[in-house]
């Protein structure tokens, strides 16, 4: 079961992380990307209904606020993504150490054949021409640091002195926890990763979806192995009397 209990969070130490909150294909824009991804629709009550409050109240009262990128090429340009690559310095994140054997790229090809959900669909969902970008909820203001990997995302949060990253965004079980500048990234580096529990959800497929078992199973792996699980009012709440404090 869960336990619940007032935690007291240093500020200055804190920062709620946005990562991969992209902007959501709709299935009258896009129906065969939405087809193929069945999150989207979650996602997108999710950054029109918690994310404005959210990111308002971390703003309003100074927590930092970071953005974890990747997937395309629509932050390349930005001051903020420049200056986390120049901290950060060469990118030690990709070795490719393992043979490239002719089974390895062989089942690499056959993988990309079959192997994912979208595999049917590849070839027409590019047709659509759906294009990665913030969501209109999620973009950056100006001077929140933006990272595409964990050594970017390290060299950030160094820079502010914050050990405490509280995860935001799409999708928990994987990306959240698994990829580059996620949960399992940024624990190695010794950081404490929690997440909040309304503004993320899962990937799930036809077992899973009619429970959102994968969601619950990846929000008990975070509080196992990672950090706390919070829930937006009660953190917006708080930082909300913060600032009627001070």
């Amino acid at each position: 079961g869960w336990t619940t209990m007032p935690v007291e969070l240093p500020l200055k130490e804190t920062a709620l992380v946005s990562m991969h909150a992209w902007e959501c294909c709709t299935p009258e824009k896009h129906p065969v990307t939405c087809r193929s991804q069945e999150y989207p629709v979650r996602a997108k009550l999710i950054l029109e209904n918690v994310f404005p409050p959210l990111l308002s109240a971390a703003r309003a009262a100074g927590m930092a606020v970071l953005h974890v990128v990747g997937g395309g090429d629509y932050y390349k340009d930005l001051p903020e993504y420049r200056h986390a690559v120049e901290l950060a310095g060469a990118d030690p994140e990709f070795t490719g150490d393992a043979p490239h054997s002719e089974a390895n790229i062989r089942f690499r090809e056959l993988k990309a054949l079959c192997g994912r959900p979208a595999g049917r669909n590849n070839e027409t969902a590019a047709t659509e021409k759906f294009r990665l970008d913030f969501a209109p909820q999620a973009r950056p203001l100006p001077e929140e640091g933006i990272a595409e990997n964990g050594a970017q995302l390290n060299a950030l949060c160094r820079a502010r002195g914050i050990s405490h990253l509280v995860y935001i965004g799409f999708a928990l079980d994987w990306c959240l926890l698994t990829s580059a500048g996620g949960m399992r990234d940024m624990a190695r580096r010794w950081y404490f990763c929690s997440v909040i529990r309304d503004a993320t959800t899962a990937v799930e497929n036809r077992e899973s979806a009619r429970a959102e078992a994968h969601k619950e199973e990846g929000l008990w792996r975070v509080s196992t192995g990672y950090g706390f699980i919070f829930d937006s009012k009660p953190f917006i709440a708080a930082l909300q009397a913060r600032l009627q404090t001070h």
